[in-house]
């Protein structure tokens, strides 16, 4: 099945605030045409393997460019994000009506609970549970809602790096099973919660140059991994696993904090089925 994914064009992104480290010193910095041309060629590298579809950009929504905060979907269902961020808050409308427009069940979370969809939760490609990061944007309480309305086991990440303040900075699920991930992101209860679920073959740590280049950012859509940087060891590593990389440089958006995972959603996600022992 060709995956969904949801993005919107970056006609009104700008950094205009500063609601993570990475927009410090960046106000006003962002340049619109560049931004627009690496936007374009992510879409047009994704579009080769998935059908894309759009949301309108808002005018005061500087960030809605950044769709995987939008909700996290599973089968017909969307738990719908709940910013921390005031900035960020004018999205939830626009979003929330897009999802119903078409035809998913949108569910919101107690209004005292943050969530901030797919950019802190993350569906296993090997099991049938959720990697969901807090500390920073998402709320540690929205665990138990989200494994209510979804039906599925939750495994909370503790964050513990300003610079990675979402888990899909910091750790990306793959379609064989593996994951991706930067370790001193994460305290130490959650490192070993990784080590538990996920066999030793099957984790593939980064350094910090990898990780501040966002390589663990990345759109992976079967065999294929689209992300804005990663160093030599890595990309030898993935194509050794058997994945195909692209790099699409995306530093107009790393102003403000996000790269090519944050800048999509996956919209046809579907119940993980548990891999076999020998797999």
């Amino acid at each position: 099945m060709t995956p969904t994914l949801l993005m919107c064009e970056p006609s009104r992104f700008e950094v205009s605030y500063v609601i993570n480290p990475w927009m410090l010193g960046n106000i006003n910095s962002s340049k619109r045409a560049l931004a627009a041309r690496q936007w374009g060629r992510l879409h047009r590298a994704l579009a080769r393997h998935a059908e894309v579809r759009l949301i309108e950009p808002v005018a005061g929504c500087p960030d809605m460019v950044f769709t995987a905060n939008a909700g996290l979907v599973l089968g017909e269902r969307v738990v719908l994000a709940r910013f921390r961020h005031g900035e960020r808050r004018g999205e939830e409308r626009y979003f929330g009506q897009w999802f119903k427009a078409q035809g998913f069940e949108a569910v919101s979370l107690p209004p005292d609970i943050s969530f901030e969809g797919a950019g802190d939760a993350l569906l296993d490609r090997a099991a049938p549970i959720v990697w969901m990061g807090h500390g920073f944007r998402t709320d540690e309480r929205a665990a138990a809602p989200i494994a209510a309305a979804l039906a599925i086991e939750v495994v909370p990440l503790r964050l513990v790096d300003p610079r990675f303040y979402h888990l899909d900075t910091c750790l990306c699920p793959l379609a064989r099973g593996e994951v991706l991930y930067y370790p001193a992101a994460f305290d130490s209860e959650s490192r070993r919660r990784i080590e538990t679920l996920v066999p030793a073959h099957a984790r593939i740590a980064v350094g910090e140059d990898d990780a501040r280049d966002f390589a663990c950012n990345a759109v992976n859509l079967g065999e294929h991994l689209f992300l804005n940087r990663a160093s030599p060891q890595l990309l030898a590593d993935l194509g050794a696993r058997g994945y195909r990389v692209a790099l699409t440089p995306l530093t107009e958006f790393m102003k403000a904090g996000g790269s090519a995972k944050c800048l999509t959603l996956r919209l046809d996600e579907q119940q993980p089925q548990r891999a076999a022992a020998a797999a």
